[in-house]
Formats: C-alpha cells, sequence, structure tokens
C-alpha cells in the first residue's frame, strides 16, 4: 500500500486546472512570482476548495519573464521580501474566500537551488515562518533543505517526481539536458511504480532510494492530464492493497 499523495502546479495559465485538480490531493497555486495574479489565485483556491484539495503557494524568484525557471542573483532581503509577499497573497484570498492554507512549494530554479543552498533555504523558511510558522514546506525528497527546515521548527512534505528524470544524486535532472522531463505515459507510470517500490534508478541507471511522501506532477506538461488519471489510478489501486 501506497501512502503517496499527488500534488501539481497549478494556476499558471494552462487549460485544464479545473480537470487536473478533481485528481489531485494537493494544489501548488502560482502566486504571482513566475505566473499568477489575484483572480487566478482566486479562481483556483475556488477549484482547489470544491475538490477537497490542500492549498499550497507557490512562489518563486520574481521573473515572469522566464517563467521563474533561471537562476537569480538577488540580495536576501529582496528576495525574502518577495516571497513574503507572493505567500501573502495567497493566504490573504484564501482567508477571504474560508479556505484553509497548508502548504509552500517553491518553483522552478529557487526550488532547485534552495534545496542545496543554505542562503536561499534561510530566506525561504523566513518568508514561511513572517506568513505562517504552520505552513508545511515541501521540498526536494533526500535534500539538505528539508532537515534545514525541520530544525527551523517548519513541518516538511519530501516531493518526488512522476515526470522528471534524476541525476545519480538524487538531483533532478537540469530542462537543459535531454530527457529530463518525462513525456511518456508508460514511462511516467513506471517512474511512479519505481518510487513505491523502492527501486527508482537514475537517469545513469544508478539506484535511487527516495522516502516521499507526496508525488509532484508539473501541469504545464502537455501531457499532464492523461498523466495524472493514470498515476491517480495507480494510487488508488495501492491504497486498496
Amino acid at each position: 500500500m501506497s501512502n503517496l499523495q499527488l500534488n501539481a502546479d497549478v494556476g499558471e495559465g494552462y487549460p485544464f486546472d479545473a480537470e487536473i485538480l478533481a485528481l489531485l490531493d494537493a494544489a501548488n497555486i502560482a502566486c504571482g512570482g513566475h505566473a499568477g495574479d489575484s483572480d487566478s489565485m482566486r479562481a483556483t483556491v475556488k477549484l482547489a476548495m470544491a475538490n477537497g484539495c490542500l492549498i499550497g503557494a507557490h512562489p518563486s524568484y520574481p521573473d515572469r519573464a522566464n517563467f521563474g525557471r533561471l537562476p537569480m542573483n538577488m540580495d536576501a532581503t529582496a528576495l525574502t521580501t518577495s516571497l513574503i509577499a507572493q505567500i501573502q497573497a495567497l493566504k490573504q484570498i484564501c482567508d477571504e474566500d474560508g479556505a484553509a492554507m497548508f502548504h509552500v512549494k517553491p518553483h522552478g530554479a529557487l526550488y532547485n537551488q534552495a534545496a542545496f543552498d543554505k542562503e536561499l533555504a534561510t530566506c525561504l523558511i523566513g518568508a514561511i515562518q513572517a506568513v505562517d510558522s504552520k505552513l508545511v514546506l515541501m521540498g526536494l525528497a533526500a535534500s539538505p533543505l528539508l532537515q534545514w527546515a525541520r530544525e527551523a521548527g517548519l513541518q516538511v512534505q519530501a516531493e518526488a517526481f512522476a515526470d522528471r528524470r534524476y541525476e545519480a544524486d538524487a538531483t533532478l535532472v537540469s530542462r537543459q539536458k535531454q530527457g529530463a522531463v518525462i513525456h511518456d505515459q508508460a514511462e511516467a507510470l513506471a517512474q511512479v511504480q519505481a518510487l513505491m517500490s523502492g527501486n527508482l534508478t537514475s537517469i545513469d541507471g544508478t539506484p535511487l532510494r527516495l522516502k516521499a511522501d507526496t508525488l509532484c506532477l508539473h501541469g504545464d506538461n502537455p501531457e499532464a492530464l492523461q498523466f495524472a488519471r493514470r498515476i491517480r489510478a495507480l494510487l488508488e489501486a495501492s491504497y486498496a492493497e
């Protein structure tokens, strides 16, 4: 039996959020850094509420031009201030609409860098604590970020990926490399099954042992909706075992 939740990044302007949200346990809602505005946040919060999804903020470097996927050299105070504003923007909408906000998951380059860079991790952790220290930090499984967050008093969820390949050190393969993103349904399902059984391998075949609480499916992947349906069915079957 698997206890894996399924989450996805939503509110980023893609057309199938409503269908995907019906299949999710948790929704990571873009909150203005790389995508999203007050209207999209409010609409996505309402969809998440209607589908019983846990609601989380999905903040990033403030870089809409590059969809938050390129590293930025930002002053720590400026970055923390931006992250607080993004997380607070979604929380305010949740509060106004009577929705509970559960977690924060960083996006893109910030996600990958803060997983291993203590200064960036400190900015992220500080921003979460400034808004609501009860919010859960969702981050890369097996990364130092999760331990740093625990030491700071935050609850954490370890995240693995259905549609991204891994390097031998358990980091995600850069999107600049061929094969980083999985576009084939059978391959995505095989990766999920490998995660559930403890038999995941890196892109070069190195065995990986990742303990994850939640499984991410990227909402901007053109195959996301079909992946979500198949993965949901796989998880439901495992729950029944």
